[in-house]
């Protein structure tokens, strides 16, 4: 098929990789030459616009960090919609939410484009690798369409719904992942303040409530490393919490756990985190406390 990929940063950059990978003609456009320019040397083609993009491709996918974004590339004065043929498809794989989702698939829908949305899980380990979750929302027949597309981004597909049901699934995902990563962080803070060891609040948890995947999975490899490098950057995180306060909201509903986790999330952006991986959270709560969340034993950071 010909395939447009509009962001080709950390995440979409490998993604859109693995479309050409599948065999698929591919023209890019992003803010970023350089990234571009990595796709181009690879075998896609550079676009100059979001426009030139759409009017290259029968399926243009969107990677981009929030709603305002994915309506500029797509319906934008220059966005692709302006140059897509009627009966083309987009797919928006950003993270943005439901009711944005679903009022920029009417206003595409009005050009005679259709839209699929499929957010994705995991990392950008595994957009390398093609083994994304993908969170699809849209028409069963559009999706059966484009299926050869999201086949070469991801390995676990599951259909949430229409339109607009695949970002509400990412956003309460990654709201309660958020979360719970912030949790993470104050309890072993609190722990080790108090005399506990690291190694010693593993063990027990892990045979308790308490057990969850960040504290076993994502943390190890990062934050009890004191590594914040950036992975899943402190300002996207605030905006996906922020998106399922505000859905929340909208839905007549106060999420005080989300409500606080966004204020922590806010609390990092402010002390200069803002570009650096959640694992800045910890790094936060150690100075607050005056101590070092680490394990005696290396072994500890490869229990995933």
């Amino acid at each position: 098929m010909k395939v447009g990929f509009i962001g080709v940063g950390v995440m979409g950059g490998p993604m859109a990789s693995n479309v050409l990978k599948g065999g698929h003609d591919l023209t890019v456009f992003d803010l970023d030459g350089d990234a571009v320019r990595r796709l181009v040397e690879a075998g896609a083609t550079g676009a100059s616009s979001a426009r030139e993009v759409g009017a290259a491709s029968e399926v243009v996918v969107t990677m981009l960090p929030e709603p305002r974004h994915v309506r500029e590339a797509l319906l934008g004065p220059d966005g692709a919609a302006r140059g897509m043929r009627p009966g083309g498809v987009v797919i928006d794989m950003s993270t943005i939410d439901p009711v944005s989702s679903r009022a920029i698939a009417d206003e595409l829908a009005a050009l005679g484009i259709e839209m699929v949305d499929s957010p994705v899980g995991k990392t950008s380990e595994h957009a390398a690798t093609g083994t994304l979750t993908l969170m699809v929302g849209g028409k069963p027949e559009v999706i059966e369409r484009v299926k050869p597309v999201l086949d070469c981004m991801g390995n676990e597909t599951y259909l949430c719904g229409g339109v607009g049901a695949g970002h509400a699934m990412k956003t309460v995902n990654n709201l309660l992942a958020t979360t719970i990563m912030a949790a993470n962080t104050e309890a072993l803070a609190i722990g080790v303040k108090c005399g506990l060891t690291l190694e010693l609040m593993m063990e027990v948890m892990k045979t308790t409530m308490a057990n969850n995947a960040q504290l076993y999975v994502a943390m190890p490899k990062k934050a009890f490393k004191g590594d914040d490098s950036p992975g899943f950057m402190v300002k996207l995180a605030c905006k996906d919490v922020r998106q399922a306060v505000e859905l929340a909201r909208s839905q007549g509903f106060e999420p005080h756990v989300g409500a606080a986790c966004q204020r922590t999330l806010e609390e990092a952006m402010e002390k200069g985190f803002a570009s650096r991986d959640t694992a800045a959270l910890m790094r936060i709560r150690e100075d607050q406390l005056g101590i070092k969340v680490r394990p005696a034993d290396p072994q500890l950071m490869r229990v995933a």
